[in-house]
């Protein structure tokens, strides 16, 4: 019997529209907009389908409005294909979906700490005093090297390690810029600048991680039903009792997502289907290992024609 993996899109991937299509064709879909919209004292459908984007794009909403589709896009699969994963695993945000697709967190209490969880990020540092910036075609003990170098009293980090051949670094605006001067001129392949609003998973980031602490010391962690890989470690969490502890080092932590694709695969992981907007994480599990297929499911159709190639 194949073995699949289920994967959650992080921060990134939305889009104005997201979420619609399942919305308009499940009660399921519905529930999970309507108590993320009540949790937030805000209109999760209005955001999601309507933005606009520059509301979508601020970190403190973006994130709850992934997370929501996320779960809306496992709840209407789950009701329409009885297929268990063997493992689940969430890009930085996406943890957090997949944590609640595993039943460890209940989605109320997860859209609430996300929601904060982004506030916290944003507020750590300065806008414009940090920046982001993907570099490609370097091995990452070059990039590791690399930010060392680019310091100078500044923080820049490791703070995605992607797939072989793409890391993202992260940290003040200046020792970003040095860092990737320094790629350029060791034969990186590209650097490109995202489009952040916060140096996500540096250093820079510890403050945030400490305030999500106390929002999540509050929260009840269950029992997994689907072993979780954790970003932090590239590896299934052992016990329930870390996930507090390493969603909060997470913040300020690289996600290791080639080494969880790695552990996947060693696991005996075959297939992947990535639920929720967009298709980043496809595109990574293609570029390391094609024999994973990802099938990304953002909407309705989606998980319909899915279901049709699995009975057919």
């Amino acid at each position: 019997m194949t073995q699949w993996a289920f994967v959650f899109p992080g921060q990134g991937a939305q889009t104005v529209g997201m979420g619609k299509s399942l919305y308009e064709n499940s009660a399921a879909a519905r529930a999970v907009f309507e108590e993320a919209s009540d949790v937030l004292g805000l209109d999760m459908k209005a955001l999601c389908f309507e933005g606009p984007e520059e509301t979508l794009r601020l970190t403190e909403n973006t994130q709850p409005a992934i997370l929501t589709v996320s779960i809306a896009a496992f709840r209407v699969f789950s009701e329409n294909i009885s297929l268990q994963p063997a493992y689940m695993a969430g890009h930085s945000l996406g943890e957090f979906s997949a944590l609640v697709a595993s039943g460890a967190l209940a989605f109320g209490d997860a859209v609430h700490a996300v929601k904060q969880r982004g506030k916290f990020m944003q507020e750590a540092v300065p806008v414009g005093t940090g920046a982001m910036a993907a570099i490609l075609g370097l091995p990452r003990e070059k990039v590791v090297e690399i930010c060392e170098q680019a310091s100078e009293g500044e923080v820049v980090d490791p703070a995605n390690f992607n797939s072989p051949g793409q890391v993202v670094v992260s940290g003040h605006a200046g020792a970003v810029e040095r860092a990737g001067q320094l790629a350029r001129e060791a034969g990186a392949k590209k650097v490109v600048p995202l489009a952040v609003s916060a140096p996500f998973h540096s250093t820079l980031m510890k403050p945030a991680g400490e305030r999500l602490q106390t929002v999540l010391e509050k929260v009840t962690v269950r029992k997994m039903t689907v072993p979780v890989i954790a970003n932090v470690t590239g590896t299934p969490y052992t016990s329930e009792e870390e996930i507090t502890e390493m969603l909060v080092r997470q913040v300020s932590s690289p996600v290791l997502w080639e080494q969880s694709m790695a552990t996947m695969r060693d696991l005996g992981v075959e297939r992947v289907l990535e639920l929720g907007p967009g298709k980043v994480l496809s595109g990574l599990f293609k570029r390391f290992d094609r024999s994973f297929k990802p099938v990304p499911l953002q909407t309705y159709e989606d998980i319909l024609k899915f279901r049709e190639a699995l009975e057919s």
